[in-house]
């Protein structure tokens, strides 16, 4: 009977609440200043009369039902479990609760809902949007726009001009840079940073650190969050100023606050991998997040310029892809284009329509070779012309009938990016009538072709919900499609919808790492080419400044091309003593983000103590991670040797022929030495059991005459050859 006792305690306190929610209760402190109330009845005297008899009959029916299950209880007391009747009193107060709040209502309920717990009702609670929570987002903060005066609104012209050159990566850098000059001595801040750059790098200018520096020492007195970025990659690389690593925190903290894009990539790298600063995944992704949101803002649903990522140590190993095209291949297309060769006008249309493999961005150029080949019928160049005339730029006004004829020819002949290009006219209503159902058929043919456009806008419609059911799911999985090919608005949503736990588990280090992606495809990754260039022009010096400043931002690539050049021994910049210490410091930045290059060079550096002590263990431990969870070939190769030599390993003879057959299997170019290493394993251990037979030791002895020290080795060199022959006769393991 005590649960009835406690069921009965819940019906007081039900009707207590009741009482306090009704129209004429009052505080304490109110009955002792105010008047007593009118007898007249309330307006919503029928409907509170009518609510509480319900209630009330409501409990008693439940009082009935669960002195009923007592009693039942009671005859069974072994088999009841607390457990359970702790769940049925939850439950029994989640129904008590929702009763109250049943549609249709008394008025004065309107207060009983502001003390009810909203939460925990299971009962007719509304379906939450995980959209709503997006969209309630605040906007960026708009730039307040400051009025210059005549002079600097002339600078900014100038400067603007000159950028629409280096962005377009012309030819005459030198001149674009003199007219950034003219600008920074006008006083226009942003022309000033740029030219102090321009000194760091020897960008169209002679190198001078000393004078970058001075001007980012004056605009920092002035409170400049770029100049800010400029001394803290000063102070962080040691580059005309002594290395401070505290000083440079300091400037990438001021430079964040001021939202520098250079100083919060710095920053957010330092607390993604804990530089200076103790990791923090939620720091990192808030500063890689207000990177992205600027990158994702600039960049049209067509993508942006192509960025070549060459890693010099595969190009001059002759392993990675050219990073640049040859002039005299440029122009031997050409020449096959003018006399109407189709694959050339289109191959070349798109070189010029994305500026990528060193040909300079001109969409007047792409636009002459795309129309040679639609003449021809040819459903890329027909899909690209429709781009073109989309969006517009560079002297051609965007004209959407045109675009629509171009897409229209292109969808016919089933190009994917035709098809794409007409389902985003009908999503926009631009030259036809909104449907956002044709849309959606135009991108789902695209995507299943695999274009990542198609893909992208699918994601866009699941995730909106416009012609499609909202499908969060489905949003991810065309996202996670379309980023594959490196798409930066794909890669941008896919990260906010796993910040946010949207179709996906919430996950700080994966949208974190999709963030950085998208910061790494900013304006900015076209330094990559033009420290490729100058590496390449032998300028070695300007190369390794462009490739640091990369690095800072935590670029892999840069980090592993400035590891190279300080490994090659051609950079000046540096004492010779410091340069195996920042080269090992380097290589374990870009080993940490999983450059299988750079982590078989850590163990390399352990191996021969450059830059710091001989390790053999520590050797063995990179070489070891490089091997099994990075598949190189190197480093099984090295592991082989270690364990044949007992290395920093325990000798062992089967384990080291192990690894050079896995080595020869990993990559066709160990197939020589791993058989050599094979070959020379195999006279070894033949040679040692000659010596350790007890023929040998009569033969070495002197005490037989049957055969000499020379026919030993002849017998040993044969054993060698023998082993050689049938390790390269051995069946081949078919992929």
């Amino acid at each position: 009977m005590d649960y009835l006792k406690i069921y009965v305690f819940l019906l007081c306190v039900i009707l207590t609440t009741a009482e306090l929610v009704g129209p004429d209760s009052k505080k304490e402190d109110d009955d002792e200043t105010t008047e007593p109330p009118e007898t007249e009845e309330p307006e919503n005297y029928n409907e509170i009369t009518s609510a509480m008899r319900k209630e009330i009959k409501m409990l008693q029916e439940y009082a009935d039902v669960m002195s009923k299950k007592l009693l039942k209880d009671e005859d069974n007391k072994e088999k009841t479990d607390k457990d359970e009747n702790m769940e049925q009193m939850e439950y029994t107060f989640k129904l008590i609760k929702n009763s109250f709040l049943r549609q249709p209502e008394p008025s004065w309920v309107e207060t009983a809902k502001g003390l009810l717990d909203s939460s925990d009702s299971e009962i007719g609670k509304p379906e939450e949007n995980p959209q709503d929570y997006l969209d309630s987002l605040p906007p960026p903060p708009k730039e307040k726009e400051i009025i210059l005066t005549p002079e600097m609104q002339e600078a900014k012209e100038l400067f603007d001009a000159a950028m629409k050159k280096i962005d377009k990566r012309s030819s005459d850098l030198r001149g674009a840079i003199l007219q950034v000059k003219q600008a920074a001595d006008r006083g226009y801040a942003p022309a000033k940073i740029k030219l102090a750059w321009s000194y760091v790098f020897g960008e169209g200018m002679e190198l001078d650190v000393d004078k970058a520096h001075r001007i980012f020492a004056e605009l920092v007195e002035e409170g400049n969050a770029d100049a800010n970025a400029g001394m803290g990659f000063l102070y962080a690389t040691g580059v005309g100023v002594p290395v401070s690593q505290a000083k440079a925190l300091v400037h990438y903290t001021i430079g964040a606050i001021g939202d520098s894009d250079y100083a919060q990539m710095a920053l957010a790298y330092r607390h993604w991998v804990g530089v200076t600063v103790p990791g923090s995944c939620s720091k990192a992704m808030e500063l890689y997040m207000k990177v992205a949101a600027k990158v994702a803002s600039q960049v049209t649903f067509s993508g942006g310029p192509a960025i070549q990522r060459t890693r010099l140590i595969d190009e001059a190993e002759g392993t990675g892809p050219t990073a640049a095209l040859d002039t005299d291949l440029i122009e031997y297309y050409q020449l096959l284009a003018e006399k109407g060769d189709v694959q050339a006008q289109v191959g070349l249309g798109q070189l010029h329509f994305q500026g990528g493999r060193g040909v300079t961005l001109d969409i007047q150029k792409a636009l002459h070779y795309f129309q040679q080949a639609a003449k021809t019928g040819n459903a890329m160049a027909n899909a690209y012309l429709g781009k073109i005339y989309l969006e517009g730029g560079d002297g051609i006004k965007a004209n959407n009938e045109t675009a629509l004829h171009y897409f229209r020819k292109a969808a016919e002949l089933n190009n994917p990016i035709g098809q794409s290009g007409l389902g985003l006219m009908y999503l926009q209503g631009r030259g036809v009538p909104k449907d956002p159902n044709i849309a959606h058929k135009y991108f789902t043919m695209s995507a299943n072709q695999g274009w990542m456009e198609g893909q992208l806008h699918l994601g866009f419609l699941y995730l909106s919900g416009t012609g499609v059911r909202r499908d969060f799911k489905q949003a991810n999985k065309y996202f996670s499609l379309a980023s594959q090919s490196g798409h930066v608005l794909a890669l941008y949503h896919l990260a906010q919808l796993h910040a946010q736990g949207l179709g996906v588990m919430r996950s700080c280090t994966t949208a974190t790492e999709l963030f950085k992606n998208v910061c790494e495809r900013g304006p900015w990754s076209s330094r990559l080419m033009l420290g490729q260039a100058a590496w390449r022009a032998r300028d070695t010096d300007s190369a390794m400044l462009q490739y640091l400043s990369l690095a800072e931002r935590g670029f892999e690539i840069a980090q592993s091309n400035a590891a190279y050049l300080l490994d090659d021994g051609e950079v000046r910049l540096f004492p010779e003593e410091e340069r195996w210490r920042r080269a090992l410091q380097l290589w374990s930045r870009a080993a940490s983000q999983g450059c299988a290059a750079a982590r078989v060079k850590l163990g390399d550096y352990h191996y021969y103590g450059l830059g710091t002590s001989v390790d053999l263990e520590a050797a063995a431990y990179h070489y070891r991670i490089a091997s099994e969870q990075l598949h190189n070939a190197q480093a099984t190769f090295n592991l082989g040797y270690m364990h044949e030599r007992g290395l920093g390993l325990a000798r062992d003879i089967h384990l080291a022929k192990r690894c050079y057959d896995l080595a020869a299997d990993a990559a066709p170019e160990a197939r020589l030495p791993a058989a050599l290493a094979l070959a020379r394993l195999t006279a070894v251990t033949t040679f040692s059991s000659l010596m350790d037979s007890p023929l040998a030791m009569i033969f070495l002895s002197g005490e037989s005459t049957l055969l000499s020290n020379w026919d030993v080795y002849l017998i040993a060199f044969l054993a060698a050859a023998l082993g050689l022959v049938l390790y390269l006769r051995r069946p081949q393991h078919n992929n």
